[in-house]
């Protein structure tokens, strides 16, 4: 039996993950045993010692196979029906980490990473940093969107998240295959992730918000909204890349537009997304423009249903929540995002004891200035406790939302939590160094203690983080110095103009 442990990989410069220990004639072992972890976050409610002693994956299937309880040993064989321990089973000790589901984020703006922290918009709120923003937004490039999207990604990956959303909505000129790029990305890293096609088709020339140059003629964005889900969406359990549509707001986009949207994913059987009752002024557009209120809007348009993820979802009355769970509507939480831009707090408790699934979202790192989704679990509870007290808002809760609530959100059941069958995608964080030092208790010291970073991330039985490191689908660490410079010259170039 191989037994390795974290100090067993090297520490720095471009190094082989272990999936490609066969390259340097190491033979892979058929299963990975994760053993004697501080904790496993199973679920609220569920008996935490029935993994215990750890979580066995299949690498061959790219799923959990086997829970291992207190004073248990993993049963013997892998994928090929093999027997002998010894040979068929690598062990990594885990004794120093806690263990979650792969962290999944349901609602981003991966460009917006060029434009954090910018003075002119650090003071405003949504529809003044909007209208502010659009012009700079308007000068994206394919390669910005690119490094863009890198960064977000790999400070998502190392963050200890496995699976994001982004919602990618602007499309000037020259950017037609904008989604074509981020698939790349999405491929070059080995995360999975939910890319949706997003859109505007109201400008400010018909009572919009955004300006003419950014905005689509529908069939436009129709048409490519069909071509990407016939070459990239992929179904079933283990997908890596899936479609969805997203026209961004009804301040930018028509009543038509979302219609057709709907009427579109319900015939190819993909997703829909878009932001909803983020703020008063979203709620004050809605009564002047279509004299309805945000949920009645989303009824009119054919996009109350189980199909729907929305956005933010803060400004919702008593009926309109009920009836969003007798819908099967799912939300995306974004806590940081509406403290930042003072929109308010959602509802999130009553609305998922009224049926409706919640998902945490990092939201665009220009409204948040960060990608780190264990840091909005924190933000999640603290802001949720303020409404609704501690007893109803716990540790594991918000983890729930972070990992089952937002799989639930994306349409899926075969990631976000720890079981046998599941895709073995899994955060692992260590609770050392001087924020955990007098912590007793794992879980809640991975919530209120502020952890940061992951110091494992495993996407599919493979590793994407050792050592706090983001590690590419090629098995090399990542570039980060150089992703920064490139990065940081597109941000300056798009800002100057």
């Amino acid at each position: 039996m191989i037994d390795t442990n974290e100090t067993d990989t090297p520490a720095a410069g471009n190094r082989p993950g272990p999936e490609n220990s066969q390259a340097s004639g190491i033979r892979p072992a058929a299963r990975l045993w994760l053993r004697d972890p501080l904790a496993v976050h199973l679920g609220a409610g569920v008996d935490q010692d029935q993994a215990a002693r750890g979580i066995v994956i299949d690498r061959a299937t790219e799923t959990i196979v086997e829970l291992v309880p207190a004073g248990g040993e993993p049963s013997s064989g892998g994928a090929d029906g093999a027997t002998g321990a010894d040979e068929a089973l690598e062990v990594v000790d885990a004794s120093a980490h806690v263990i979650t589901p792969g962290l999944i984020n349901t609602h981003h703006h991966f460009y917006q990473t060029l434009t954090r922290a910018w003075a002119p918009v650090a003071d405003l709120s949504l529809f003044g940093w909007l209208l502010n923003l659009y012009p700079v937004w308007a000068r994206l490039t394919p390669r910005a969107l690119e490094l863009a999207t890198t960064v977000a990604m790999a400070e998502l990956l190392e963050s200890g998240c496995t699976t994001a959303a982004d919602h990618h909505y602007l499309f000037p000129s020259g950017m037609d295959e904008a989604i074509d790029i981020q698939v790349d990305v999405v491929r070059r890293l080995g995360m999975r992730a939910m890319l949706t096609r997003g859109s505007m088709s109201l400008g400010e020339e018909a009572g919009g918000l955004p300006p003419q140059q950014t905005v689509q003629d529908s069939d436009v964005i129709l048409d490519d909204s069909r071509r990407l889900v016939e070459i990239f969406h992929q179904r079933g359990p283990g997908a890596q890349i899936q479609i969805g549509f997203a026209p961004c707001s009804p301040f930018s986009v028509t009543t038509e537009l979302m219609r057709d949207s709907a009427a579109l994913a319900a015939e190819l059987d993909v997703r829909l997304h878009t932001h909803l009752a983020e703020t008063i002024d979203e709620e004050d557009f809605c009564r002047e423009t279509f004299g309805l209120r945000t949920v009645d809007y989303l009824e009119s348009v054919g996009w109350l249903g189980e199909r729907t993820w929305l956005a933010h979802g803060v400004h919702f009355d008593d009926s309109e929540i009920g009836r969003l769970g007798a819908a099967g509507v799912s939300v995306a939480h974004c806590p940081t995002s509406n403290m930042r831009l003072a929109s308010g707090i959602a509802r999130a408790v009553e609305l998922e004891d009224a049926g409706v699934a919640i998902g945490l979202g990092v939201d665009g790192s220009a409204s948040n200035d960060a990608s780190n989704l264990i840091r909005e679990v924190r933000q999640a509870l603290y802001i949720q406790r303020l409404r609704y007290g501690a007893e109803a808002v716990t540790c594991d809760r918000v983890l729930d939302w972070a990992t089952k609530g937002s799989a639930t959100a994306l349409g899926r059941d075969d990631i976000g939590t720890i079981e046998v069958g599941r895709q073995a995608d899994l955060a692992m964080f260590r609770l050392d160094g001087l924020p955990f030092s007098g912590s007793h208790d794992p879980i809640p010291a991975l919530v209120l203690c502020g952890a940061e970073k992951a110091d494992r991330v495993m996407v599919g039985g493979q590793w994407r983080v050792i050592d706090g490191r983001a590690i590419g689908a090629d098995g090399v660490e990542l570039d980060k110095e150089a992703l920064i410079a490139a990065h940081q010259e597109e941000a300056r170039r798009l800002v100057a103009g």
